[in-house]
C-alpha cells in the first residue's frame, strides 16, 4: 500500500509544481491556488503511506534510500508549503515543488521491500536524529530556492531590465529575509540531529564520534551554515553572498545525504545499515 500511494504522491507533486510553474509563467492566480492544492494533497497521501509502512514495519520508515528519499520530499513540500502560508510567496513554488516531485520519484524507483532492522538502528534516538536532521535538510532547501530566485533577481536589477523575471519574483530584500528565517530554523534542526547523532553513536558503537565520511560531512556542512550565520550576525553578510553559500550549503546538503551514502563506505551507507 504504502508504496502505490508514493507513486500516487508523486504524481500529485508533479501536477503541483507545473502547475507553478504554469503560474510562474501566465501569473494566473488559480495556477497557484490549484499547484498549492495539489501538493497539499500530496502530503496528506504522502504522510498517509509514511503511516502505512510505520505500521507494516515496526519501526520509524527512515532507515534505507527508499525511505529517506521519500521522507525527505514529503519534508521538503510540506516546509514550502508552511512558508508559502507565512510569506504568500507562490513563486517560490515553480522552484522548490519540483524538489519534493524529484526525491519522491527517485524514492518511487528503489527497492521498497521492507527488512529487518539492523540492532543497532533499534533505538528511540533513530526517529529524533534522522527527523530533526532531514527537517533542517528541507528548510535549507527552501533557502536554496530563495538564493536562486534572489540570483535571478538580482540579475535582473544590476542590467536594469525590469522585465518578465523582475515582475514574477519578489523583492530582492524579501529574498534575503526568506534566506536569513531559513538560516535561523534550519541551522539549529542540524546542530540537534548531530548532537543527538552523537549520543546515539556512543550507545550504539561505543564512542560520540568517529570520523565516519557521514559524520565528517555533517560535520563540514555544519560549518558551511555556521560561517554563514556568523556572517549575517556579525559582518553583516546579505544579498548575493548570502545566496550564494545558501545554495552551496544545499549542495553540501544533497552529498552528505547521497553521495556519502552512496559512494564513501562507512557505519551510515545504506549497504551497511541493512539488516
Amino acid at each position: 500500500m504504502h508504496i502505490v500511494l508514493l507513486k500516487v504522491t508523486a504524481l500529485f507533486y508533479l501536477v503541483g509544481a507545473l502547475l507553478y510553474l504554469h503560474f510562474i509563467v501566465t501569473l494566473r492566480e488559480k495556477g497557484a491556488k490549484l499547484g498549492r492544492m495539489f501538493l497539499l494533497i500530496g502530503v496528506i497521501l504522502h504522510a498517509v503511506g509514511f503511516a502505512a509502512r510505520y505500521a507494516v514495519a515496526g519501526y520509524t520508515p527512515i532507515t534505507n534510500l527508499f525511505e529517506s528519499l521519500s521522507f525527505f520530499a514529503m519534508a521538503i513540500v510540506a516546509v514550502f508549503l508552511v512558508t508559502e502560508l507565512r510569506y504568500h510567496l507562490r513563486t517560490l513554488g515553480a522552484f522548490i515543488a519540483p524538489l519534493g516531485f524529484g526525491f519522491s520519484i527517485l524514492a518511487a524507483f528503489q527497492p521498497g521491500e521492507v527488512v529487518r532492522l539492523a540492532p543497532a538502528l533499534n533505538s528511540y534516538w533513530l526517529p529524533i536524529h534522522v527527523m530533526l536532521l532531514f527537517l533542517g535538510d528541507a528548510v535549507f532547501a527552501v533557502a536554496f530556492g530563495a538564493g536562486i530566485m534572489y540570483l535571478l533577481q538580482e540579475k535582473e536589477v544590476k542590467r536594469k531590465r525590469l522585465g518578465a523575471i523582475f515582475k514574477r519574483l519578489p523583492s530582492l530584500d524579501v529574498l534575503d529575509e526568506i534566506n536569513y528565517r531559513c538560516l535561523t530554523v534550519g541551522f539549529p534542526l542540524l546542530t540537534l540531529g548531530i548532537i543527538t547523532g552523537s549520543i546515539w553513536a556512543e550507545y550504539a558503537w561505543g564512542s560520540y564520534w568517529s570520523w565516519d565520511p557521514k559524520e565528517t560531512w555533517s560535520l563540514i556542512t555544519w560549518f558551511l551554515y555556521a560561517a554563514l550565520l556568523h556572517g549575517r550576525l556579525t559582518v553583516g553578510w546579505r544579498g548575493r553572498k548570502a545566496a550564494i553559500l545558501a545554495i552551496v550549503g544545499f549542495c553540501a546538503v544533497l552529498f552528505t545525504f547521497l553521495g556519502v551514502n552512496l559512494l564513501l563506505p562507512g557505519l551510515h551507507s545504506y549497504t551497511s545499515l541493512s539488516g
